[in-house]
């Protein structure tokens, strides 16, 4: 006995020792960057800017014929017209008649380009809900500390943004960076981006041209998401869910409702979407949320750090926890969503066919067949037919390096913007044009640095959207090292 407690002792002082060992030894993945002059920004006058753009109502409609492509062109104009040393310097062409594509011809042959990224059009507005806006919606209205109206966040304020950064650069006496830099502005991203955003990358394909990185909006500055995480982090998305929708098809006799049979067309519908929902998607083993973990965990506090730095003996329980979330959930598997259920015309009448509609966002490592393959295992009904609902299923993203020289200049100019923040990468739940430019770009990030809050998390796409005045100099100030740092991650500001 007494030799069996000596043993259990030995194994539990191992344990402590590798736990405290794992937790004290990790390294930050954070860099050291010097305080640096950022450009200068006139905070009133960029967000007067910002307001004339927003005042357009650049929508994209489900429904083509809705689509009203001179106030595309209107905003073409105003953006001539707020960025004159943008339009005389840089060369633009419209693709497709409403996207729009600058190229910044770099001084150095040698470095690969890079591209910056937005897009022009915002979501309608929910019909109804126009008089529970504070200012219009389209109004382009300035109070009380913030920039009011629809592309606020989303996103036509990093458009102005990355333009009011190069006029203050031109400005100020620089004439060309050493890098040439594209800036791809697609006019239909809110409905997939197929005729924008995938007509500029077939086209700079066609030309020859390979992008070290591209950087799109997808993620944010937040706060709070992170029990016993007290610092602002940045989240640069290094990739984006994949996107597909099933239809489930049930048919059973019908007849009526007075002599129904075991089995009836909703039931069996019911129980197949209910078998869906219990089962999901397994946990990705080495998906974004390991990197995320990676780069947060050594600065954190010894408590949070002896649970996270030994993921290998405690990763269930932080699963568990996870999993209770939607929002963190959703970081660890491909999700799974019903969304639409018809059937049946009249309250005594069996139907002889039923149908749901299941949504899934797919999560990188899994695939369209990996999730039609899962649904149909899961059904397993001969009364129940699982197909994709159409051919709008979009696989995920590839996941880009945090440790290649974008995401890099990203950290850097993050730093030497918000110095407080901490930056780590992340995973896009939703989509954005950047995946159109896989095919002719080595790395994709997708990061813009608004400090949002979560009461502001809901007014993207939602009603008083909104953007703080100092928070979008910032951005400004952030494009502005963007480009300064591109030519060099290692040299800082100066690098021009």
């Amino acid at each position: 006995m007494k030799r069996f407690l000596v043993i259990v002792l030995a194994v539990f002082g191992i344990l402590v020792a590798v736990f405290a060992g794992n937790a004290l030894l990790l390294e930050s993945r954070q860099g050291s960057f010097p305080p640096v002059a950022t450009i200068d920004v006139d905070e009133s006058a960029v967000v007067r800017r910002l307001a004339e753009v927003l005042k357009l109502e650049t929508i994209s409609h489900q429904n083509p014929a809705d689509f009203d492509g001179a106030t595309f062109l209107a905003l073409h104009a105003r953006l001539e017209q707020l960025y004159p040393l943008v339009h005389q310097t840089l060369s633009r062409e419209r693709v497709n008649g409403y996207s729009l594509l600058y190229r910044w011809q770099g001084t150095d042959a040698t470095r690969e380009p890079i591209m910056l990224m937005s897009h022009l059009d915002v979501v309608p507005v929910e019909p109804g809900t126009e008089g529970e806006w504070v200012h219009p919606p389209f109004g382009g209205v300035i109070a009380d500390g913030y920039v009011w109206g629809r592309g606020a966040i989303d996103t036509k304020s990093s458009v102005t943004a990355s333009l009011e950064a190069i006029e203050a650069l031109i400005a100020s006496g620089f004439t060309a960076p050493a890098r040439t830099i594209y800036l791809a502005f697609g006019h239909d991203e809110e409905v997939g981006g197929f005729e924008g955003a995938l007509r500029i990358a077939k086209l700079l394909e066609k030309r020859g041209v390979r992008l070290a990185y591209t950087i799109d909006e997808g993620m944010v500055i937040v706060e709070g998401i992170m029990p016993g995480f007290e610092k602002p982090i940045a989240l640069v998305g290094l990739a984006e869910k994949g996107y597909v929708s099933l239809r489930l098809t049930a048919r059973v006799r019908g007849g009526h409702s007075a002599t129904p049979p075991r089995e009836t067309t909703l039931g069996a519908l019911a129980r197949a979407v209910a078998a869906l929902e219990a089962s999901p998607m397994p946990i990705a083993p080495d998906g974004p949320i390991e990197e995320l973990f990676d780069f947060l965990v050594p600065e954190m506090g010894l408590g949070m750090r002896l649970a996270l730095a030994n993921r290998w003996l405690t990763g269930p329980v932080i699963t568990t926890v996870m999993e209770r979330s939607a929002a963190t959930n959703a970081m660890l598997r491909t999700t799974t969503a019903p969304t639409i259920i018809r059937g049946g015309v009249k309250e005594n009448v069996l139907p002889t066919e039923a149908y749901a509609v299941v949504n899934f966002r797919i999560m990188p490592g899994d695939s369209l067949e990996s999730v039609l393959a899962h649904a149909r295992s899961v059904v397993e009904d001969p009364a129940v037919s699982v197909e994709p609902l159409d051919d709008a299923g979009n696989e995920p993203s590839r996941v880009s390096s945090p440790e290649a020289d974008g995401f890099r200049v990203i950290e850097r100019s993050v730093r030497e913007v918000f110095p407080d923040v901490v930056v780590a990468p992340g995973l896009v739940l939703g989509g954005t044009d950047s995946r159109h430019y896989e095919v002719i770009s080595r790395d994709v990030y997708r990061f813009v640095p608004w400090r949002v809050s979560k009461a502001d998390m809901a007014r993207i796409h939602g009603t008083n959207e909104r953007v703080a005045v100092a928070n979008y100099a910032n951005v400004v100030r952030y494009y502005g090292q963007i480009i300064r740092n591109a030519a060099d991650p290692s040299a800082g500001a100066g690098a021009l």
